[in-house]
């Protein structure tokens, strides 16, 4: 296993007392504490094209920081390496090009100790920096580059699981893992009469621009499950004919179906007629009383047609989500992610943060098991294309 060395972090950590500068530290500690438990050659797999390398991710966030931070803020900084720009940017076009995202696997070089060296020196010159009265217009900067760290952080778990899961030894990533919380399968139904209900962020705490600005909104009454589906219930599902049964699919839903052949979730296997599930921590037997997780737009939208039901709206959702819990499976909904009335894209690189992802993609709200700590609220707008399972989705049902 690579070798990960925090001694900057410790050292640093102890002795500034900086909130921002903490809050740095630790964070930026927690992706490598995901990878730690990963084998060289697993930084760098690419099974499918929504998939990024380990590797990747690590010298992404790195790159955030580097470009958005130092290169603009930081008198004097010198960039580690100019080649960088281009293997580590996303998808930001205002800052030049990069490599396909498909090729992401095919990046054998940088090496993976590299980019720990990458992430050393841009950690070094982000202490450096925020150890000093850094601009006002940093500051923001900043805070979105810890909150997108965060972000791939999940990715993470998500990319590892697939990129493990897919291999045919199904390998352990470890024992316990993000898994294995348990869950109450008491579900009732929560009603809310007619009426003009607020959705959207408010206060002076940190929001992504998507969930901009608060507004107001008229629901007719609704009812909205306290539970998440489980597995049991799902397999039921599956049972009845469910995947076979026309009726319940939207048509690119059927579309997706038919050319996949999909049969169950994802990382689901029959072997000798038991219905077993990879997780991080293995390959066991399907749990009945956990949540189904691991299904994408299509396959909840079935379930809940052959329920007679339907999945919430994303403002339904965000109204009543004082009355259950959330949190542990990313919940799809019936919402297109479109802008919020008075939504404005920023001038600036941050710009194609959010905004141009809004054509052909569902939103999803809550959170998940691999979100970090702190790093959810429930006017949070996830958003993914209807076909992808690799996230760690879940279904609520409404009425």
């Amino acid at each position: 296993m690579i070798n990960q060395r925090h001694e900057i972090d410790v050292t640093l950590e102890s002795e500034n007392s900086n909130n921002m500068l903490a809050e740095y530290l630790k964070i930026r500690k927690h992706s490598e504490l995901i990878c730690s438990k990963l084998e060289t050659e697993d930084y760098v797999v690419q099974p499918v094209e929504f998939v990024s390398p380990p590797k990747w991710h690590l010298g992404h966030t790195t790159w955030f920081f580097e470009t958005m931070v130092l290169i603009p803020f930081a008198k004097g900084y010198d960039i580690f390496d100019p080649n960088y720009n281009f293997v580590f940017n996303s998808y930001y076009e205002s800052i030049g090009a990069r490599v396909i995202r498909t090729d992401r696997g095919n990046l054998s070089r940088p090496a993976v100790a590299d980019v720990y060296k990458y992430r050393k020196y841009v950690n070094a010159a982000m202490v450096k920096f925020l150890s000093t009265s850094i601009p006002s217009d940093a500051k923001p900067i900043v805070i979105l580059g810890l909150h997108h760290e965060q972000q791939h952080q999940e990715l993470l778990y998500s990319d590892i699981k697939y990129i493990l899961g897919n291999n045919p030894l199904f390998p352990k990533y470890d024992d316990l893992g993000i898994e294995s919380d348990h869950f109450s399968n008491l579900n009732k139904w929560i009603h809310y009469e007619d009426g003009i209900y607020e959705i959207g962020h408010h206060g002076d705490t940190f929001c992504f621009d998507n969930e901009c600005n608060r507004h107001k909104v008229f629901l007719n009454s609704f009812d909205i499950a306290s539970e998440l589906v489980t597995n049991g219930e799902y397999i039921e599902f599956i049972e009845a004919g469910g995947y076979d049964d026309f009726r319940h699919w939207l048509s690119e839903g059927w579309e997706w179906k038919k050319l996949t052949d999909a049969k169950a979730p994802l990382y689901w296997h029959q072997i000798e007629g038991k219905w077993h599930q990879y997780s991080l921590s293995g390959l066991n037997i399907v749990d009945p009383n956990q949540p189904v997780t691991h299904i994408n737009f299509f396959e909840a939208q079935a379930f809940a047609s052959w329920k007679g039901m339907r999945l919430p709206s994303e403002s339904e959702w965000e109204v009543a989500s004082d009355k259950f819990i959330w949190g542990k499976r990313w919940e799809w909904t019936q919402s297109a992610y479109l802008p919020y009335p008075g939504f404005v894209t920023a001038a600036d690189a941050t710009g194609e943060y959010n905004g141009k992802f809004m054509i052909n993609q569902m939103v999803l709200r809550g959170a998940s098991v691999a979100t970090p700590e702190g790093h959810s609220r429930n006017t949070y707008r996830n958003f993914f294309h209807p076909q992808l399972q690799w996230q760690f989705t879940g279904i609520r049902l409404a009425k």
